[in-house]
């Protein structure tokens, strides 16, 4: 069999790839090694799976998060209820803020989101959960041990947005404006 007339830079780059891949393995670096001395090369191990590809990651814009801040604050005073230093209230007041304020977010909420229940079962259900499931939208608490199937109780449905109907915004919108300033005349 001919060899291929390897070109100096292809024999480099080999070389640098070869010499790290012997650092950091020590059945490559075994099998170089015998190689180097005339010996049979050791029979190819099992075939390693290959990891899944690395997820790629997304830069969201904050545009959507301030929007909906500014609706919540709009509706139902979020910001205002949130940076307020409620320890001069007494728990009848706060209660009563909390209430119109839980309306106004609950409101919001359904205007602009559909939100659905991950699982369908009541909370205190036992489930069995099998092998490959999505583990964005179940996550494993307590003593997790061992693989899938695991059976378990559900502690909380999850939540988990259908619909998204956030109002369209001009090029103009400054969405960092949350409430603008009042100025009574």
């Amino acid at each position: 069999m001919t060899e291929p007339n390897v070109s100096l830079m292809s024999r480099l780059s080999l070389a640098f790839g070869t010499f790290f891949s012997i650092l950091g393995d020590r059945e490559f670096a075994a099998s170089v090694l015998r190689l180097r001395s005339g010996a049979a090369p050791a029979p190819a191990a099992a075939p390693v799976a290959t990891p899944a590809p690395a997820p790629v990651i997304k830069e969201a814009t904050p545009d959507a998060a301030l929007q909906l801040l500014g609706l919540l604050q709009r509706d139902a005073r979020f910001i205002d209820f949130v940076e307020e230093d409620i320890a001069k209230y007494s728990d009848a007041d706060i209660g009563a803020a909390a209430r119109l304020v839980h309306d106004g977010c609950r409101a919001t909420l359904r205007e602009h989101f559909t939100i659905r229940p991950v699982r369908d079962e009541a909370e205190g259900s036992r489930v069995t959960i099998n092998d490959g499931f999505d583990a964005t939208a179940i996550r494993l608490t307590g003593n997790v041990v061992g693989k899938a199937p695991f059976t378990g109780s559900i502690s909380h449905r999850g939540w988990r947005v259908a619909e998204v109907r956030l109002p369209k915004l001009t090029q103009s919108h400054d969405a960092t404006v949350l409430a603008p300033a009042e100025v009574e005349l």
